[in-house]
């Protein structure tokens, strides 16, 4: 696989693109911190998105796969403090003020504009307060306000989350940036959580979607800290062409190190949404292999990953490979008992569906790392598929018993 080099910028780190993040005060017990995000293009962009699957979706999500679908877009509109979700017509009305607001502002049409909010659903916007900060965020936009933005868009998060990764496609340099938040709600489906990605690619719009559609698959969509999946979920992909490297197209000989390096990118933030899990203390890679297709193989380590059961015995150090087992058994994937072996840290738990003569003990000090994987062969095939997961904690409880 190709190797990239991360640089500094986050989603301004691609020629032709600034951010910025400003206090508005949407929540009411918020006094300081930024809330509100603008991310702008310089030239128009070509966009991609990918949206929660709950049936349930937020004004601005709806509003967005509305505007994704048009050739071009220069903005993105974000906001946390206020999920505008089950709000009704008056929240899709106050998601195209906030689409007018930022176009106004910007010299664009609203067709142009993307929006995303995250926080507390049920809740009206004050958008008169929100439309105040959106004039004040455009002022502030700016080549190094990518921190800013990654700010703004954070709800529980107790960490900014920014990437960027240049490399040469046909000797021209390629960068893509990104920012996301997340670190409650997270289910394999997206979740609770949004991503804002930027590169200077010159691609078409057709093949922006296709890489990243790929790219979500294996990263937001293949992590899960609670198994609860938001209203709000979104990733945003803006491609302007600034790089001026040869178009890309699946075709290209070298669009395989554009999706990979995506892929990175998307990756590296569902990593740190996992590590930022509300009240975690250990993330897990839950990895199954020779599953007679790849849908069991997810849908086996996805029932290990989301059962409560599992998360407790990873909160307690214990390595209940009992309860693994169980879950393995309840998905509805094909499974045969006597064939399934289980490793913890490559240590064999369980060999032939029976336990193995590995002392506990050293099963029980791995359980106890900050990190580890368990792999888990079901000998039917050569399906495989990676889910990273977190424990469940006493302080998860604490932290969700009210909002």
């Amino acid at each position: 696989m190709e190797k990239f080099t991360e640089i500094k910028g986050g989603i301004t780190a691609p020629l032709g693109f600034t951010a910025s993040g400003i206090y508005a005060g949407i929540k009411a017990t918020n006094k300081t911190k930024r809330d509100i995000a603008v991310i702008f293009s310089e030239v128009p962009c070509v966009a991609a998105g990918k949206f929660t699957t709950n049936q349930v979706k937020a004004a601005p999500v709806k509003v967005s796969i509305k505007n994704v679908k048009n050739k071009q877009a220069y903005a993105i509109i974000a906001n946390s403090g206020n999920a505008n979700a089950c709000t009704g017509v008056r929240g899709v009305e106050d998601a195209k003020k906030m689409i007018s607001a930022t176009a106004k502002a910007l010299g664009v049409k609203d067709s142009e504009v993307l929006i995303c909010s995250t926080g507390r659903i049920g809740v009206f916007m004050p958008i008169q307060k929100i439309e105040e900060g959106i004039t004040k965020a455009v002022k502030k936009l700016s080549r190094n306000g990518s921190k800013d933005a990654a700010e703004a868009i954070m709800t529980s998060d107790s960490c900014k989350k920014e990437v960027a990764l240049s490399f040469q496609i046909n000797g021209k340099r390629v960068t893509i940036g990104a920012i996301a938040k997340g670190a409650g709600m997270i289910d394999p489906n997206m979740a609770t959580m949004l991503c804002f990605i930027t590169t200077d690619a010159s691609i078409d719009k057709k093949s922006l979607d296709r890489a990243l559609g790929i790219a979500v698959e294996q990263s937001f969509n293949s992590i899960t800290v609670d198994g609860d999946m938001s209203t709000n979920d979104t990733v945003l992909l803006l491609a302007n062409g600034l790089a001026e490297n040869e178009a890309l197209t699946p075709a290209h000989p070298e669009f395989s190190k554009f999706q990979n390096a995506l892929n990175t990118i998307t990756r590296k933030l569902a990593l740190m949404i996992v590590a930022d899990g509300e009240g975690i203390s250990r993330v897990v890679e839950v990895v199954v292999k020779g599953a007679s297709s790849h849908r069991d193989a997810k849908l086996a380590a996805e029932s290990v990953a989301n059962s409560s059961l599992v998360k407790c015995a990873w909160c307690g150090g214990d390595p209940n490979w009992g309860r693994i087992m169980d879950a393995i058994g309840y998905s509805s994937a094909k499974i045969k008992e006597e064939c399934v072996d289980i490793y913890y840290d490559g240590s064999c738990a369980v060999q032939n569906g029976i336990v193995s003569k590995t002392p506990v003990e050293k099963l029980r000090k791995i359980v106890k790392k900050p990190r580890f994987t368990i792999t888990i062969n079901l000998h039917l095939g050569s399906g495989e598929h990676t889910v990273y997961a977190s424990d469940i904690t006493e302080k998860y409880v604490e932290l969700n018993k009210s909002e």
